[in-house]
């Protein structure tokens, strides 16, 4: 390495997220499992020679909703990491099939903080950094929204005073 750039290497982000995410993602569950059991009941009951082949996959789905709502966001919330240095903004999320993102600092070109209904009901927020890369947006979802401002004035800050790179 020339011109005196910095290495930055893939490690383990330290921090965790607010635990209010795992709240705000069974509430995603809930609402996602929720709404077709909800059309299934109903036409279940008002459809009477279709009923039991209605209300079965309501029940199924009802069932596998809640068990997702239960156990996914706790898993979730063991995975999820993130980190900000100097250097650049560390990434790790992913239930199955985990993935690492770096985003050094010489490479962010906006960050954007955004607050869904849902999460601002939790008092949460999603911060995104956008970078030159053609893998899209880093995205730090489910930290706390005073935590969430901080962080986006902070990196406005470091990446005001890094220079960009030139490559």
């Amino acid at each position: 390495m020339d011109r005196g750039e910095r290495t930055v290497r893939l490690r383990p982000p330290n921090n965790t997220l607010d635990p209010r995410a795992v709240g705000w993602w069974r509430a995603q569950w809930l609402l996602l499992t929720g709404a077709p059991v909800v059309v299934l009941a109903v036409l279940g009951a008002l459809i009477e020679p279709a009923r039991f082949w209605l209300l079965l996959p309501a029940a199924v789905l009802a069932v596998l909703g809640a068990g997702c709502a239960v156990l996914v966001p706790l898993w979730w919330y063991r995975t999820h990491r993130w980190e900000v240095t100097d250097e650049a903004v560390y990434v790790r999320t992913g239930l199955l099939r985990q993935e690492w993102r770096i985003a050094p600092m010489s490479r962010i070109q906006t960050v954007d903080t955004v607050r869904g209904p849902l999460e601002q009901l939790y008092r949460l927020a999603t911060v995104t950094v956008t970078t030159a890369s053609s893998r899209g947006a880093v995205r730090i979802s489910g930290l706390g929204h005073e935590l969430a401002a901080e962080l986006a004035e902070r990196l406005t800050r470091i990446t005001q005073d890094t220079p960009g790179d030139a490559t």
